[in-house]
Order: C-alpha cells, then sequence, then structure tokens
C-alpha cells in the first residue's frame, strides 16, 4: 500500500480540531482527564501561603465559567435536544420538526433554526450521526450513520453512544498521516480532544480497547506491530471493512464539511484520494469484465 509523505504533526491536529461549540456540549457534562489533572496540580500547591489566594481566585473562575455555560438556555436546548435525537437514532424512528420542537423551550422556539443547525453540527462531528431531510413540505428528518458505515454497536444501556464520528477521524487521520500512523500520533491526537489511554470516556468507554480490540475485530482497524521496532511499537491502518465501506475521499469530504472547508484545498490529500477512487472503478470494471467474459465462456 502506497505511503504519502508525513505532514507536521501540527497540520492534522488544526485540521480535526473538535469546533468549540460542539466540544463544549461534551466538556458541560464530564470533566476531561487533563482538567482533572490540572485540578490536582493546584490542590497540591495550596499549601504555599503565597499562592494561595491566587488559586482560590483562579478555581473560582473556572467554577464560574462552567456554571454560566450549564446555565445557558440556547445551550441547554441544544444539548437537549442532541439527547432527544440520539434517542430517536437507537429507536430507529424518523422524527419531524413538531417533535423537536417539543424539547425546546417556549421562549426558544423562535430559536429553533438555530438549535437545530447547532444539535446537527454536534451529531455529525462527535457521535458520526447525519440528520437528513426525507419530507421538506412535511419538515421530517431521518438519521443515519454518518458515511454509511455499517458498523451498528449493540447498545446495551443509556449510558453507551454511537461513536462513528471518532471512527471516521480515526480513519482520516491514518490516511493523512499517510496510510498507516503510529500508536503515539494517534493518542497524541486523541489527548487533544479530552481522549486519554486508561481514562474512561463517557462517549467512547475504553478508548483503548475500542481502538485496538473491537474495531479491530470489526475489520474497520488493523493495529500492528512496527516491524523490527524494540522495544515494540504499534501502528493503526485501514482495516478491510472500512475499505469496503467507504473511501479516502468520501472520509476528506466529510471532514471538509465539518470543518467548513473545501476539500480540493488539501491538495496532496486530496489527489491521492481522488487517484485511489479511480483505481477503484477501474478494479471494479476489471471484475465486471472478467466476470462477463467468464459467463461468456460458459454458456458458448
Amino acid at each position: 500500500m502506497p505511503h504519502l509523505p508525513k505532514h507536521p504533526r501540527l497540520s492534522f491536529e488544526k485540521l480535526f480540531q473538535v469546533p468549540t461549540e460542539a466540544q463544549e456540549l461534551v466538556d458541560v457534562q464530564v470533566p476531561t482527564s487533563e482538567e482533572e489533572e490540572e485540578t490536582a496540580t493546584i490542590s497540591s500547591y495550596e499549601e504555599s501561603s503565597s499562592q494561595e489566594e491566587e488559586e482560590s481566585s483562579s478555581m473560582l473562575q473556572s467554577s464560574t465559567d462552567a456554571e454560566s455555560l450549564l446555565k445557558d438556555p440556547l445551550e441547554e436546548n441544544v444539548t437537549d435536544l442532541v439527547h432527544f435525537l440520539i434517542l430517536k437514532y437507537r429507536l430507529k424512528d424518523p422524527i419531524t420538526k413538531a417533535e423537536m420542537l417539543e424539547v425546546v423551550t417556549q421562549s426558544y422556539k423562535n430559536e429553533f433554526p438555530v438549535i437545530f443547525n447547532k444539535a446537527s453540527k454536534c451529531l455529525e462531528l462527535i457521535f458520526g450521526i447525519d440528520v437528513k431531510e426525507m419530507n421538506p413540505t412535511g419538515h421530517s428528518y431521518v438519521l443515519v450513520n454518518s458515511l454509511d458505515l455499517t458498523y451498528n454497536e449493540v447498545l446495551s444501556d443509556n449510558q453507551s453512544m454511537p461513536k462513528n464520528g471518532l471512527l471516521i477521524t480515526i480513519l482520516g487521520i491514518i490516511f493523512i498521516e499517510g496510510n498507516c500512523a503510529s500508536e503515539e500520533s494517534i493518542w497524541e491526537f486523541l489527548n487533544t480532544i479530552g481522549v486519554y489511554d486508561g481514562k474512561e470516556h463517557f462517549i467512547y468507554g475504553y478508548p483503548r480497547k475500542l481502538l485496538t480490540v473491537d474495531w479491530v475485530q470489526e475489520n474497520y482497524l488493523e493495529y500492528q506491530q512496527v516491524p523490527h521496532s524494540n522495544p515494540p511499537h504499534y501502528e493503526f491502518l485501514w482495516g478491510p471493512r472500512a475499505h469496503a465501506e467507504t473511501s479516502k475521499i468520501k472520509v476528506l469530504e466529510f471532514l471538509s464539511k465539518v470543518k467548513g472547508f473545501d476539500p480540493t484545498t488539501l491538495s496532496g490529500w486530496y489527489e491521492v484520494a481522488l487517484r485511489n477512487e479511480e483505481e477503484r472503478a477501474r478494479a471494479r470494471i476489471d471484475t465486471m469484465d472478467r466476470g462477463a467474459a467468464v459467463f461468456i465462456a460458459q454458456h458458448w
């Protein structure tokens, strides 16, 4: 499999950085490990009287900011709508605008277009769920997996969440890193969005198990030791199911959509993805031609 030239690490961190609005919806509900570590660090210095006043002020400000965010009525409506849409997704039910308006508080019904757009963006980026309009006249919608991935985990309880958003992003990182991403680069990215090795995440569960066991068993990822590495290092590649269900150009287009820029601006990666798509098309045509030749030979 051809490898792309590796770009500076900063490039994909900027490319995949979660938009502030979507990240806030996540951060408000559960603090990240990084925040907990920061709090622990601050606590360890409380013995120093010279820093006590400054730390107390800082902690008070952080608490006030979080409380202010939690009490933002618009964001509360967005969060409530996201939870409602996820429930409808689990039930595989279509949804109407009238049903969504019932979730929104009376004083914010005029703000529904803004609330709906924010909720849709969060669903797409964080959970990998597309909100598609079925009937413009009747304002009915259906919720589907982004990029038509068939991965449909068994949601055993109400705490389980769809994870296709992260899967698509990981596939994008692997592609941008040259079709093969080191384990270190994957965790470096995950840390920037508050996902840590050994720390349970309220959406993704235990991320190491998700990446190296669940998605490997589902054939979306390959996780292998780098040849001749000592001590051993590991890397991630696309699995056969990822190649079968999506393409590099589709992943780029998805990431471009959620980031709001034209995929052609990623000239090098876009060109490689386009060539890959053409090769896939030629391979399908060759397979069909061989099948037709066999059919003719058998019947003549």
